[in-house]
């Protein structure tokens, strides 16, 4: 996945239009765009989307409420039987979280029918201050984690942070923390490192650099407000030709030389570390490719 759509669970037109939006994977939304008084219609409408849109497509996600919160199991009685490919678990605070959400699926699961284990989850780990102190707690949490993303604006309302940009539009210290975090969590816990919004819907411009950046760091997939985002998302995160090219003949010069521990390329010396690094970008390839034919 390198796009994931945030879509509102209660509009029935956004949910229609998201299918055509290009998006890798949809988050229908039960928790902040969604008012309180619409609770109850956002997890029918996710329902039924879930249930009667084509199964090809993109993958759909739902984002529930908190565990904190007293709409958390309705969400769940209402969504999993529906049988959506995961679930994004906002405002978690680490490791024991995922645990806990796994747990309460495997009731909802065998209630259903599902096969246990089938619905994964993709944990939003920095929104609150012990979530992002947290981040190395997903390792070895739930073989359903396959995700971790981060936040700025919960964080910032948790930590009394008047904004999380500086002037010149750039994250200050705190936030570039708690991104960080979840880059090495989501690399300890092997899962995709998933980065967060960007919120400014008219500054094209802005989401590139921020994509291009995100992907520089090692991040493989972003999320998205709005449909517009998607193609530079997508574009961003989906390895250029020239990158491919270099990463088989890295993988082609080990081949060669199985028991080297560093190899001749084009007058550098390419070590394992290198290596690595080219067998992630091809599957992240094999991947984007599998996407796009969706």
């Amino acid at each position: 996945m390198r796009s994931l759509l945030f879509v509102p669970g209660d509009s029935e037109r956004k949910l229609e239009r998201s299918l055509s939006s290009g998006a890798d994977a949809l988050i229908l939304d039960l928790e902040d765009s969604v008012s309180l008084s619409r609770k109850q219609a956002a997890r029918e409408l996710t329902t039924a989307f879930l249930k009667t849109a084509p199964k090809d497509g993109p993958r759909r996600y739902v984002r529930i409420n908190d565990l904190g919160s007293a709409f958390v199991d309705d969400d769940l009685a209402a969504i999993v039987g529906a049988g959506p490919c995961g679930i994004v678990l906002p405002k978690s605070d680490g490791g024991p979280d995922v645990v806990q959400l796994s747990a309460r699926l495997n009731v909802h699961e065998a209630e259903a029918g599902l096969v246990e284990g089938s619905t994964e989850i993709i944990a939003i780990a920095t929104e609150t201050a012990i979530g992002t102190l947290s981040t190395a707690s997903y390792r070895n949490a739930t073989p359903r984690l396959i995700g971790l993303s981060w936040g700025a604006e919960d964080l910032s309302a948790a930590i009394g942070a008047r904004t999380a940009r500086d002037e010149d539009g750039n994250y200050t210290d705190p936030f570039r923390l708690a991104r960080a975090l979840t880059l090495l969590g989501a690399a300890a816990a092997n899962v995709t490192a998933i980065d967060t919004v960007y919120v400014n819907l008219k500054d094209e411009a802005g989401l590139k650099r921020e994509c291009t950046a995100a992907e520089r760091d090692g991040f493989t997939a972003k999320l998205a407000i709005h449909p517009a985002q998607i193609p530079v998302i997508n574009a961003a995160f989906t390895p250029s030709p020239e990158a491919l090219e270099k990463a088989r003949r890295i993988v082609a010069a080990f081949a060669e030389a199985p028991e080297a521990g560093v190899v001749a390329l084009d007058g550098e010396m390419v070590d394992r570390p290198h290596l690595k690094r080219a067998e992630r970008l091809l599957a992240r390839h094999c991947q984007s490719v599998l996407c796009a034919s969706k």
